[in-house]
């Protein structure tokens, strides 16, 4: 039987659904997923709702809860699961990392992944950095465009606590890729170091032959670097 946790979350849900707004949300996503129809301001107002009235689930319960999220069909729900998942941030430990992998390689798309990136994995690699070189050189050797695509831009909010040499290696070693989300990436990442060190990005740039999507990305917003 469903988690009853579970199932008053969904309830919650289906009680908001709006069938037009699933629609367009579906048509945006390109067909991938299934919707309720409830948009990002809603959803959270409903998951606050939620919270005040039933509390957090128990901490020994969360990774099930969020797998569960996880294989649901509405997108929401798995925007729900991060959201649970951050509020326990301070329980994180390197052992949840297994799971996070799990929720960037399920279901893969930009919506889901880019939070994961920065908001989960970026934040537990800043409490335990011994695990970024390891954890990251596997993802890169994975073959995996979406662990690339995590490697390359989970430091996008460090600024000064960037590993500039680690962001450098992966930016050159993505370079010739013919993916779009790769490509993309090299450039978000670039685009942020950029605001804490242009004169750095600006000789990367010059001295590694980036796609034009990338290297447009990458210093589109630096001025006067020549």
């Amino acid at each position: 039987m469903t988690n009853p946790y579970i199932q008053s979350l969904i309830a919650l849900h289906q009680q908001h659904a709006d069938p037009e707004k699933a629609r367009e949300m579906k048509r945006y996503m390109k067909g991938q997923y299934e919707y309720f129809g409830i948009q990002a301001p809603q959803r959270r107002a409903l998951l606050k709702q939620f919270l005040a009235e039933q509390g957090l689930p128990p901490a020994s319960e969360l990774q099930s809860i969020v797998r569960t999220l996880w294989a649901a069909p509405q997108r929401e729900l798995q925007y729900v699961a991060v959201e649970l998942l951050i509020r326990f941030k301070k329980s994180w430990t390197p052992e949840w990392l297994p799971l996070f992998e799990t929720l960037i390689t399920a279901k893969s798309w930009w919506d889901t992944v880019d939070f994961i990136s920065s908001d989960l994995v970026g934040e537990l690699f800043r409490r335990f950095p011994e695990q970024i070189r390891p954890t990251t050189a596997r993802w890169m050797d994975s073959g995996n465009m979406w662990l690339q695509r995590t490697a390359l831009i989970f430091q996008r909010r460090y600024k000064h606590q960037t590993d500039r040499e680690l962001l450098f290696d992966y930016c050159a070693r993505c370079a010739g890729s013919k993916e779009f989300f790769i490509r993309k990436a090299i450039g978000w990442a670039l685009r942020e170091y950029a605001k804490t060190d242009p004169a750095a990005v600006v000789a990367f740039v010059k001295s590694h032959k980036l796609s034009p999507l990338s290297e447009r990305e990458a210093v589109r917003r630096i001025k006067g670097e020549g």
